[in-house]
């Protein structure tokens, strides 16, 4: 095919004609764009075969078996800490894939746990895109290698490392130190007065946001208390400095990141926002806090789910998430911002500046699955646990039989009934059908349906 044939495969689009809903859908699995139903005026309800599954392959994780991710503060709906299985055999992965192949586009892979560590990572990989199915995952980065990076290059369409700097090999002590010297003492009384700045661009992403508590003259201060002694409009006798141990290695967290961007590896970072972490992220958007070089940051709503708490919910009435809202709509940022479809209520109700026609509500059951890695399927991954509507697969139960089943009709039916009189109802169905409290939306429209 000489020249035409490598621009093809370098800007490979697939399409998809779905002949029981009358629509079609096309997918560039270079880029990653997706447009759906382009020879029909209204958005499609659904497919007639989910063109993504999130296939849970992990089913233990490092992390959350050890304690580490409890013990830094991150409470994940997979819950690590308690639940561990076998994960998914190469040969049940490859039966997803060969039941999938033509019919879906993309593949993200995940599960409790990180999917580079699994024993058939590259397998798996290779398997996925040899039959046109893209790959995609999530990982913490405590595993990742550049050779695991450059075979990431190789199959997969992105990766997403998950971000929490409370995560971190390097525990720097964050410090204040007194001005003790009368002959130069000064009343530092704004960020620019200040001879080392408090701000991201001095304390890099190695910074430990959220440590226990940080030593100022010897006496114990917490986040909270060191944050409003910075941000206090009051003026402070301070000067702000940092103290890293050297002995310790650098945060596995960015490490990945940059052996990711090194292989050329689509790099984006997935962001949990929840009550405890939402304050980290206004001061990362406030002063350009992410790493360099990556293409996007989504933000994903705290669900509670597994360790996941109510507690740490986000509610609609806290200035905070104005504030978020308002911070992403100013724009201006080196990486393109997402969010995960249950932030749309939110996302609705805030942001002034977003296209419409960029936003994709629950697609569980309408365009997206999830199966476990022991071949469950369901709605979505946010049931792993209680699994209310799971349909067993087997060599007599295919991916297209637990699509039409029962259970998944009864999922769809909260997204077909919720909110019938609400203005916003095609754009936001409800929001998410299995964790009512993380809709965010306070209209008085709202009213969901009970499943």
């Amino acid at each position: 095919m000489g020249i035409f044939g490598d621009i093809w495969r370098m800007t490979m689009i697939r399409v998809i004609k779905d002949k029981k809903y009358n629509f079609t859908s096309v997918f560039n699995d270079r880029t990653g764009e997706y447009l759906r139903g382009i020879d029909r005026d209204d958005d499609p309800f659904q497919a007639e075969y989910p063109h993504l599954i999130d296939i849970g392959v992990m089913s233990f994780c490092q992390h959350g078996s050890s304690g580490l991710c409890m013990k830094a503060g991150i409470k994940c709906y997979q819950d690590g800490l308690h639940l561990r299985g076998e994960n998914m055999t190469l040969d049940n992965f490859k039966k997803i894939i060969d039941w999938s192949k033509g019919r879906m586009f993309e593949a993200a892979l995940g599960g409790r746990g990180d999917v580079d560590m699994h024993e058939n990572f590259e397998e798996i990989l290779a398997y996925s895109r040899a039959n046109g199915i893209v790959p995609n995952f999530t990982t913490s980065g405590l595993g990742m290698t550049p050779e695991k990076a450059a075979i990431c290059k190789t199959y997969c369409g992105a990766v997403a490392v998950s971000m929490y700097s409370r995560l971190s090999d390097t525990i720097p002590e964050l410090a204040l130190r007194r001005v003790h010297n009368s002959d130069n003492r000064k009343i530092y009384k704004s960020e620019e007065d200040i001879p080392v700045k408090f701000t991201l661009g001095n304390i890099d992403e190695n910074c430990m946001w959220n440590a226990p508590e940080y030593k100022i003259d010897g006496l114990s201060y917490s986040w909270d208390e060191l944050h409003h002694m910075y941000y206090s409009d009051e003026p402070q006798e301070y000067e702000f400095y940092r103290v890293y141990n050297e002995k310790q290695d650098p945060n596995y967290t960015m490490k990945a990141i940059k052996m990711l961007l090194d292989a050329g590896v689509k790099t984006n970072i997935h962001y949990v926002l929840s009550n405890t972490t939402i304050d980290e992220a206004l001061i990362r958007l406030k002063y350009n806090g992410f790493p360099k070089g990556i293409n996007a940051i989504v933000f994903l709503l705290h669900k509670p789910v597994g360790l996941g708490t109510e507690e740490d919910v986000l509610k609609v009435d806290d200035p905070r998430v104005a504030e978020f809202f308002e911070l992403v709509d100013k724009g201006n940022f080196p990486f393109k911002i997402g969010f995960d479809s249950c932030s749309i209520p939110a996302v609705l109700k805030w942001s002034k500046h977003i296209d419409t026609c960029s936003i994709d509500t629950c697609e569980g059951s309408r365009f997206s699955m999830y199966i476990t890695s022991d071949m469950k399927a369901l709605p979505c991954s946010f049931d792993n646990q209680n699994q209310k509507y799971a349909v067993q697969l087997s060599d007599e139960v295919t991916i297209e039989d637990s699509w039409n089943s029962p259970e998944f009709e009864l999922f769809r039916n909260s997204l077909r009934n919720s909110c019938p009189n609400c203005p916003k109802r095609e754009l936001c169905m409800g929001g998410c059908p299995l964790e009512r409290s993380i809709v965010l939306c306070d209209e008085k429209e709202k009213d969901l349906y009970e499943l």
